[in-house]
């Protein structure tokens, strides 16, 4: 009886993934508009590390570019605005700054997405070159417009808030009937 024998990705170079080829990586686009932060930054790193492919391995890079537009429109869930705390150390003796999730809002939108990221891969070496992967933008203008991203297949994206609250209006309009 033949075995299928399985595939094991290499390492290519500096990159750390094949530049060309058939698993070269691709380049998808996420609009952040009305997304929850957490889903968002985990569907984002399950793609920029690779689990998404039939290819992945965990030793080598196997994972996309993901471009993500209007960071600052995302939602946090319940009271996280004002109680989450992003927290910043010097290394000096009251070194610590922290600043909640509204002021980041404000201030620094795109960290927020790529902290949330972060979070979700191995801490290695691997994990901050894929990490060199996500490309976050506050607005909805993008420097990548000649790498032709394209939208994340419908299997990998979450639906919105917006989108949950008209599925629930209807399921209430439909039971009022």
């Amino acid at each position: 009886m033949f075995t299928q024998k399985s595939y094991l990705a290499k390492k290519v170079g500096p990159h750390f993934y094949e530049i060309k080829g058939p698993n070269a990586p691709t380049w998808y686009i996420v609009d952040a508009t009305d997304q929850v932060v957490g889903r968002l930054c985990s569907m984002i790193a399950k793609v920029i590390i690779g689990k998404h492919k039939a290819t992945y391995t965990p030793n080598v890079d196997t994972g996309d570019f993901v471009v993500v537009i209007n960071a600052d429109k995302v939602v946090f869930t319940r009271n996280k605005l004002d109680g989450k705390l992003y927290r910043d150390y010097s290394g000096y003796i009251s070194g610590l700054k922290v600043k909640t999730a509204r002021e980041m809002l404000a201030s620094k939108p795109e960290e927020i997405i790529r902290r949330g990221v972060y979070g979700m891969t191995n801490k290695s070496s691997l994990a901050k070159h894929q990490m060199k992967k996500l490309k976050v933008f506050a607005g909805a203008e993008h420097d990548h417009a000649a790498q032709n991203p394209k939208e994340l297949p419908l299997a990998a994206k979450r639906r919105s808030v917006l989108d949950q609250k008209k599925n629930i209006e209807k399921k209430a309009s439909k039971a009022a009937q």
